[in-house]
């Protein structure tokens, strides 16, 4: 297959790499220091979790145009990101190219295919502008769930650390061959895909403890060990993520597992460092929007308390803006 990786950082450049070292032709979409040290020196993946590690020579820009149309598209890029990228992607959409956001909080596809009143609802924290269906029809998008840690911890070298799950579904539901297909290719690059027939369902499985994990990481300074480690932490964690649970629940969604289920879930990543944490270590501008905004958003139009997640979703926004970040 063709598959450009728009936004091939750390979850981005391993997906893509791994793809490469399977035989598709991929070229990936980056910038600053880290497309530059791809460029000049190929991209270094150390893959500490399956067989791929190598040093990948693939094309590499930070302008999609002119690439032509591909098979799949792989968005690996921050949510906040994304709407100013997607026209800039039109080339490289064909009537059956697959778009698949690899991407962290809630996805602004997540009301399409939805069916009934919520279809096509668009939430501020996500798409402010109202643009982003405009600028990529949604029928391309494969719905993901990535459960994979990675670092770039130098310009053009990605360290996969963690996990190999990552889960594709149809937002309307079913099992397509559009889906087999893009995960037979991931399955023989060394992940375990998952063909979902309920991606919201791992939406808020994963977002449930993302929104929780995520700012109390960059609060602390916690790797995802000493999170867990912290009776103290994991209270304010349960609060969250009972809260996120109440949000869930009332538009459809029952994550099946208890807290602690989801804790020890988290536990399985070791000592990974949590992905909202190296965004303020590496002064970035924290996805705290989708991750979390869009929860409180979305608790809002149901009337329903969030004290917690917006206390933390407070603390965490004044930590970024005395860094210079917000």
């Amino acid at each position: 297959m063709r598959v450009a990786v728009v936004g091939a950082g750390s979850i981005g450049a391993v997906i893509g790499a791994k793809l490469a070292a399977t035989g598709h032709e991929v070229t990936l979409i980056a910038r600053g220091e880290h497309l530059a040290a791809i460029v000049a020196d190929g991209l270094t993946l150390v893959d500490h979790v399956g067989r791929f590690s190598g040093n990948y020579r693939l094309p590499a820009g930070n302008d999609p145009a002119g690439l032509g149309e591909q098979d799949v598209v792989i968005i690996g890029l921050k949510a906040h990101a994304i709407a100013a990228m997607l026209p800039r992607m039109q080339t490289l959409i064909g009537e059956q190219t697959v778009v698949v956001p690899a991407i962290n909080g809630l996805p602004w596809w997540y009301f399409h295919g939805v069916g009934g009143a919520l279809e096509g609802t668009n939430l501020r924290a996500l798409d402010p502008a109202g643009s982003m269906f405009r600028a990529l029809e949604p029928r391309h998008i494969l719905g993901c769930v990535v459960h994979i840690a990675a670092e770039v911890r130098a310009p053009g070298e990605v360290h996969h650390t963690n996990g190999a799950r990552m889960i594709l579904g149809e937002p309307a539901g079913g099992i397509s061959e559009r889906l087999q297909r893009v995960a037979a290719a991931l399955d023989a690059a060394g992940f375990d895909a998952m063909r979902s027939t309920n991606i919201r369902l791992d939406v808020w499985t994963k977002l449930v403890g993302n929104l929780s994990f995520n700012p109390i990481a960059a609060l602390t300074g916690y790797l995802m060990s000493e999170i867990v480690a912290d009776e103290d932490v994991l209270d304010v964690i349960r609060a969250m993520m009972r809260e996120g649970m109440q949000v869930s629940e009332h538009y459809g969604v029952r994550v099946p597992m208890t807290i602690e289920e989801r804790i020890d879930l988290a536990r399985q990543l070791g000592g990974a460092k949590i992905s909202m944490l190296q965004d303020l270590q590496q002064r970035r501008r924290l996805e705290l929007d989708a991750i979390v905004g869009s929860v409180i958003e979305l608790a809002e139009r149901a009337s329903i308390a969030v004290p917690t997640i917006r206390h933390v979703h407070a603390l965490t926004q004044a930590r970024a803006r005395t860094l210079g970040m917000a």
